[in-house]
C-alpha cells in the first residue's frame, strides 16, 4: 500500500518554536475561559480538520497521549497525519483517550463516556477538541468562574441542545471532568471544567 502523501505534509516547519507559540495561546485560553484565541503559526492539516484543531493536535499530542477521533476523522488521513507528526497512538475506547477530536457536524457523545480522571489524578481526563461552524453568532452562552471577571459571553455553534445540561453534569464532578476546546478555522476558545456555563437569553 502506498501511504497517502497528505500524512507527511502540513506539520510545523519549526516544531519547537511553533509548538511553544500554540501552547502559550492554549494556556491563555484556559486561564481566561471563552476568550478568542488565534493560531498565528502556519499549519495545514488534512481535511476535514481545521487549522486550529491541527495546531492543537501537533502541540499537545505525543507518543504518550492516546487519541480518539470521531468516525469521519477515523476514515480520513488525519490519524496517519497525527501519527507521523506526533507519534500519538489511536484508540477506539473513549475512556482511554487523553484527547478526542470531532470534525464539524460530528455528533457529540455524553461527556461521561470519556475519562473524567480520578479524585487523586483529575488531570488524567480527556480533552475534547470540537470543530464548530462559528464562535460568534451561534448559541448564546454565559461563562462564569476562575479567570472571568463577572461573566463572559460566547456564542459558538452548532452545539447539541443538551450541551448546557451536559456541561452542568461535567462541572458537578469537579475536580474531575473533561475540558473542551472549540475550534473554528484558525481560531479557538477554551472551556475548562472550572467554569460554569448557562444559556443566555437572545
Amino acid at each position: 500500500m502506498i501511504p497517502k502523501t497528505d500524512a507527511f505534509t502540513g506539520g510545523f516547519s519549526e516544531p519547537v518554536y511553533q509548538s511553544q507559540t500554540v501552547f502559550r495561546a492554549l494556556m491563555d485560553g484556559m486561564a481566561r475561559p471563552g476568550t478568542l484565541q488565534t493560531v498565528a503559526t502556519q499549519v495545514d492539516p488534512p481535511p476535514p480538520v481545521g487549522v486550529a484543531a491541527g495546531a492543537v493536535a501537533l502541540c499537545l499530542c505525543d507518543h504518550d497521549t492516546t487519541v480518539w477521533m470521531s468516525s469521519a476523522l477515523g476514515k480520513s488521513v488525519f490519524g496517519e497525519w497525527l501519527g507521523f507528526h506526533t507519534g500519538a497512538p489511536l484508540t477506539r475506547e473513549k475512556t482511554e483517550a487523553r484527547f478526542a477530536f470531532f470534525e464539524l457536524g460530528a455528533a457529540l457523545p455524553p461527556f461521561g463516556l470519556f475519562s473524567t480522571g480520578t479524585q487523586e489524578y483529575p488531570d488524567r481526563s480527556t480533552t475534547l477538541i470540537v470543530e464548530v461552524a462559528q464562535l460568534a453568532d451561534g448559541i448564546p452562552l454565559t461563562l462564569r468562574g476562575p479567570g472571568i471577571k463577572d461573566t463572559h459571553a460566547i456564542a459558538p455553534g452548532p452545539l447539541p441542545e443538551t450541551f448546557v445540561r451536559s456541561w452542568a453534569d461535567n462541572r458537578a464532578q469537579f475536580p474531575r471532568g473533561v475540558d473542551v476546546i472549540l475550534t473554528c478555522g484558525a481560531q479557538f476558545v477554551c472551556l475548562p471544567r472550572t467554569c460554569t456555563i448557562t444559556a443566555r437569553e437572545q
